[in-house]
């Protein structure tokens, strides 16, 4: 049995060294175990692991979990996104790692490049990085203290990302300019801009009305149900309709077909409007037929030019300085949810004709002649 060529480390074995390792070698022959075979088993076991955490790297492990996870999540959208920002930033450089071997250093390496410039993508991409290595822990694939954890950990590393760069908000555009604005949406034709004027009237998400069928809406009630798998909060989603917003509605019911069909639809049978359409809709609306450097036509009051999403934005401060009906009712006009656990163990109604109400003075706003006085 050989023990290593002679000479010193770390290419060769010492003498003392070489007769503990044979002294060794005839104890276990004593005992009865062959050191030649039980070395040659240490070997294979070495080769093994040292196969398997190949297979164990970091884009591995992400693709395990976003497959787990897949069904879980609202939208086909959402898994994407999340998987693209692992892509985009992650991957190039820890990718083809074995998750055990990556460390505090190597998840600085992706996140620094980012950190000031792009802190939300940033901050995002940390967390996933996080979820994917305590996946990994689970599976066994590494062990100890995750390199990605924030507190205690990362935040010593790197500033808050808050402080990093203020966060913009989407543009919105003032209240008082709603008549106006939607008088100069209405000279505007087809599928596009009859989703924009329902999503501003109903200060729905643009992601809602475009997935909105004829069977979640009761004209008679003068009631949209959202289901829960297409609500960010996950859960069921009424909204009181307006006579405003009934009248888009009722222009499109000849187009309906059978329940299930979109009251929205694109150009391709079957399929929903892109989020891009409205937003080009308003881009051009805001854009078209001024010179180049010119202002915005529509925009908030930094000058931006206002986007579809805003308008919740509008629909809340003009709630929030005109309206009697309290931050309550709003927020729940608005669908978002209850910060604060216990209060919302507690609020089971959804306030539907407290908000009946604030939605019809919302579109009487809005269609109001763009002379009269606010």
């Amino acid at each position: 049995m050989g023990l290593g060529a002679a000479g010193e480390p770390p290419n060769g074995v010492p003498l003392a060294r070489a007769r503990v390792l044979a002294a060794e070698a005839r104890s276990k022959l004593r005992d009865g175990v062959d050191p030649i075979a039980e070395r040659r088993s240490e070997r294979r076991l070495k080769l093994r692991a040292e196969i398997e955490a190949m297979d164990r790297t970091f884009e591995a492990a992400a693709m395990a979990l976003v497959a787990s996870k897949r069904e879980g999540w609202r939208s086909q959208k959402h898994a994407a996104q999340w998987l693209a920002t692992l892509q985009a930033h992650a991957f190039p450089i820890i990718g083809a790692m074995p998750v055990a071997d990556i460390s505090t250093d190597e998840v600085l390496r992706v996140l620094r490049p980012i950190w000031g410039r792009t802190p939300e993508t940033a901050s995002r991409l940390r967390q996933r990085i996080e979820a994917v290595l305590d996946a990994a822990r689970v599976k066994g694939w590494c062990s100890g203290e995750n390199p990605a954890r924030w507190k205690s950990h990362l935040a010593g590393e790197l500033p808050q990302p808050r402080k990093v760069k203020r966060v913009q908000h989407r543009p919105a555009l003032p209240w008082t300019q709603m008549p106006s604005f939607m008088a100069a949406l209405s000279t505007h034709k087809g599928i596009s801009a009859f989703a924009l004027r329902f999503v501003i009237l109903t200060a729905a998400r643009t992601g809602e009305v475009r997935g909105m069928t004829w069977r979640e809406v009761d004209l008679e009630g003068k009631v949209w149900a959202v289901p829960p798998d297409r609500m960010k909060a996950q859960r069921l989603h009424r909204v009181p309709m307006s006579s405003a917003a009934l009248a888009v509605l009722q222009e499109l019911r000849p187009l309906m077909c059978k329940p299930d069909d979109l009251v929205f639809p694109s150009t391709r049978k079957g399929i929903a409007l892109s989020d891009m359409s409205l937003s080009m809709l308003v881009r051009g609306m805001a854009c078209d037929g001024l010179a180049e450097g010119a202002p915005p036509r529509w925009r908030d009051a930094e000058g931006r030019a206002v986007v579809p999403h805003g308008f919740r934005s509008t629909f809340r401060d003009w709630a929030g300085e005109t309206r009697p009906e309290g931050r309550e009712v709003v927020e729940a006009a608005l669908a978002h949810s209850i910060k604060d656990k216990a209060e919302a163990a507690y609020a089971r109604s959804d306030l539907l004709e407290k908000r009946r109400a604030l939605m019809d003075a919302w579109g009487d706003l809005c269609c109001r002649s763009a002379e009269d006085k606010l």
